[in-house]
């Protein structure tokens, strides 16, 4: 079964957006919440979450097609077939998590996560 990915309410007078960034490919599990996407306004930059767990599934935008708000721009598969890919995933997790390192990278919110990515800069290193 899939579920679809629809653009959110952005703001009270935003009624599209731009694709910036596809964070999930297709084929690559997703966690509940876990951001997939990156949309752009003039006004507002931001992730639009997994609804649902699964496995990321078609895009039907591009990166730069402008889409209005509600529109359905994914879909993510659900079901007993893909069900086992989350957990299978989840399960090293807290292992990668205990380093100090790694916990530190997973405190940083999507947007600081993204900037030092680009910016090349030690996680390690950012606070707060």
């Amino acid at each position: 079964m899939s579920t679809e990915v629809k653009v959110p309410t952005l703001g009270e007078s935003v009624s599209e957006a731009t694709i910036g960034e596809w964070l999930k490919q297709p084929g690559e599990a997703v966690a509940a919440d876990e951001p997939i996407a990156s949309l752009e306004t003039d006004k507002v930059a931001v992730e639009v979450p997994a609804p649902v767990a699964g496995v990321m599934g078609q895009h039907l935008a591009k990166v730069g097609d402008n889409v209005s708000v509600g529109a359905v721009i994914a879909t993510i598969e659900v079901g007993s077939g893909v069900a086992a890919a989350p957990a299978a995933a989840a399960a090293p997790a807290p292992t990668a998590s205990a380093a100090a390192p790694a916990g530190e990278a997973a405190t940083l919110s999507p947007a600081v996560r993204r900037a030092v990515l680009e910016h090349g800069i030690d996680p390690a290193t950012v606070k707060g």
